[in-house]
């Protein structure tokens, strides 16, 4: 993605953060500014890919499937992002990513970021949207949308493990590309002060 007239955020969060809500409040803020945005759920355009070929019925089976069909998936995913943005903000404007930095799997823990994928979005700006790890439990517990049984076997515990590893994920990413890596709290009630954080950081760029 250039960045000639073009601001990437790539806003990552293991479920239950909330970094959806952050995201879409963010663009709220941006609209009212009169500032144009792109918000592109990497998820949906992994499905789109993968309902087409047949290899799944609903989202949360793309993690179950093997590691090299979610590389290819992954791919084809920030290849069609960068060049929807691209179509879409011809004048400019803010890019928002909204993906995970790590994904747990049958094979163990997969990046979300890794090197083919970052470097096709080129950020400016990684971030890390996290919460308590009892209220992301209760959050995904409350969710009956998703399938996230295989996410909370080990309770609060694991969500503190997948907090730490998605801090270190991103990080590793955004040393790829140059990125920065932001981190905002999205506690309970708070999430305009918590987009508010993202948009200071932008009007930083």
């Amino acid at each position: 993605m250039e960045k000639a007239n073009i601001k990437t955020l790539i806003v990552t969060g293991i479920p239950g953060v909330g970094k959806t809500t952050v995201i879409n409040e963010l663009s709220s803020i941006l609209k009212v500014k009169g500032i144009q945005s792109f918000i592109a759920n990497f998820g949906d355009y992994m499905l789109k890919t993968a309902l087409t070929e047949g290899l799944v019925s609903s989202r949360d089976q793309i993690r179950k499937l093997p590691h090299r069909v979610q590389i290819r998936l992954q791919s084809l995913a920030a290849r069609s992002i960068a060049e929807e943005a691209r179509r879409k903000l011809i004048e400019g404007g803010i890019v928002l990513v909204d993906t995970h930095a790590i994904v747990k799997t049958s094979s163990g823990l997969w990046p979300g970021l890794p090197s083919h994928v970052v470097t096709e979005l080129n950020p400016d700006v990684i971030v890390v949207v996290e919460a308590s790890p009892e209220e992301i439990y209760r959050r995904q517990s409350e969710d009956r949308t998703r399938d996230r049984k295989d996410i909370q076997e080990k309770g609060i515990e694991e969500i503190k493990e997948l907090l730490a590893s998605a801090r270190y994920a991103a990080l590793s990413s955004a040393v790829l590309v140059g990125a920065s890596v932001l981190h905002v709290l999205n506690e309970r009630g708070k999430v305009k002060e918590a987009a508010e954080s993202i948009l200071r950081v932008i009007d930083t760029i």
